[in-house]
């Protein structure tokens, strides 16, 4: 039951002392510890387990982000009912196919699922059908829906995350580490049958349902320009500078893939900003900056020199520019600027939309991405009949990716707001002559 939902007991009265509650017990694991499946023999022995269970399976993975340069999964969890729990290394085989083929049309439950499909999916491992409890826990209007959160929430149980920032190419793992693993698929089961009660129970089953057929073929997007995530880019002056800050940047990343470690391991950004802010083109004073620092500023000195270089001798106009290129609707706070109208429309928008997200009890942005709403706002189609409006701004809503339940709560309200956007602003009252004077 979401907090929205949760009634009030008269019993137990709104005190400090009633709220200090003990702690909720820890998530313990029911049946003794797996052993890693590493050899093709194990991994059969796991495929007759998994396809000798009942109900859904329980999957998570394990990357090594922060560490590595690839998302690749180092770890993967498995549990399900009549089955146990099951710790799979990737890394010692060659793709998972007989594992797919054990798992066939069950469904998966994953938490965040966008975050392990990609990596799953390269291990040759994809769902017919799937449930997610975080998105779950979304459209329910949980206001945390980390796992650990609604494990204690619903169920009861604290779990240990102690071990969620650790390296997980490392070989062995340690026992701690897998036992901290295997407790992320423990009770996804279980989660899963209760978020999907209450689904029922608000009427969101359906919304859900079309979710997560959407997410089955999730793919990252690819990142445009991601140079200019840099952290400090904001602080850099000038084209030539940025053109600097990018090229640093391509050539750490190219090294950091080559090397497979993750780029800050190799450069910080702070040491690209400082370089691109001075623009030195010797060794000498490169390495004599305040703040050029890291694994591999030394290492690679000549290569970030040569960089700046060439950077240096560049035409103006090969420069990047500060604002990217994009094909979108510009940021919101010039719309005022740019097309009063279309700011109204945004307005208009916006408002409706946070009422009706209140409605249903969850976050605006799951009701439709901010995106999809500024780009039909901004363009909307031509028509201004009604009927006619609607139905095309549900088609374009659809284009940008809209479930069918998104397009049919939202299309009345950004046809209204487009309308409304529309309507004359009314000239403010002259002022009434005062009676006495």
């Amino acid at each position: 039951m979401s907090e929205q939902s949760v009634p009030h007991d008269p019993e137990q009265p709104d005190t400090p002392a009633a709220a200090e509650a003990d702690p909720a017990p820890l998530l313990t694991l029911r049946e003794p510890m797996p052993d890693v499946v590493e050899t093709p023999e194990a991994l059969r022995a796991v495929c007759e387990a998994v396809a000798g269970g009942t109900g859904p399976v329980a999957i998570d993975a394990e990357r090594a982000s922060g560490y590595r340069y690839s998302s690749r999964a180092y770890l993967i969890q498995l549990r399900r009912e009549g089955s146990g729990t099951h710790l799979v290394d990737p890394i010692a085989f060659d793709d998972l196919a007989p594992l797919q083929e054990a798992i066939g049309e069950t469904e998966w439950i994953l938490h965040a699922a966008t975050q392990d499909l990609p990596c799953l999916r390269e291990e040759g491992l994809s769902p017919s059908a799937l449930f997610d409890t975080e998105l779950a826990g979304r459209l329910l209007g949980y206001p945390r829906v980390g796992l650990a959160t609604l494990v204690e929430t619903l169920l009861g149980r604290r779990m240990k995350k102690e071990h969620s920032a650790v390296d997980w190419s490392t070989r062995p793992l340690p026992k701690p580490w897998l036992e901290y693993a295997a407790l992320d698929v423990e009770v996804l089961v279980e989660l899963r049958d209760l978020l999907a009660a209450e689904l029922e129970e608000t009427g969101k089953a359906e919304w859900a349902r079309q979710e997560f057929d959407a997410l089955r073929s999730f793919e990252p997007t690819p990142r445009v320009d991601a140079w200019r995530r840099t952290s400090g880019l904001h602080k850099v002056r000038g084209r030539r500078s940025l053109g600097a800050v990018k090229a640093l940047w391509e050539l750490r990343d190219a090294l950091a893939e080559q090397r497979d470690v993750t780029p800050g391991r190799i450069l910080p950004d702070s040491a690209i900003t400082v370089a691109a802010t001075h623009l030195p083109t010797d060794k000498g004073s490169l390495l004599g900056l305040k703040g050029f620092h890291g694994r591999g500023a030394e290492r690679y000195s000549s290569r970030w020199v040569a960089t700046l270089r060439e950077v240096a001798e560049l035409p103006e106009e090969e420069l990047p520019t500060r604002a990217p290129r994009s094909d979108g609707p510009p940021t919101a706070r010039a719309w005022a600027d740019r097309d009063p109208v279309a700011a109204r429309r945004l307005q208009h928008a916006r408002e409706a939309m946070a009422a009706l997200a209140e409605e249903h009890s969850m976050p605006a942005e799951q009701l439709l991405t901010p995106d999809s709403m500024r780009r039909t706002l901004w363009t909307p189609p031509r028509t201004r009949d009604p009927e006619a409006l609607a139905a095309a701004v549900a088609e374009q809503l659809r284009g940008y990716g809209a479930r069918p339940w998104q397009v049919e709560l939202t299309t009345p309200l950004l046809v209204a707001a487009i309308l409304h956007g529309d309507e004359p602003v009314p000239e403010p009252e002259a002022p009434q002559p005062d009676a006495e004077a």
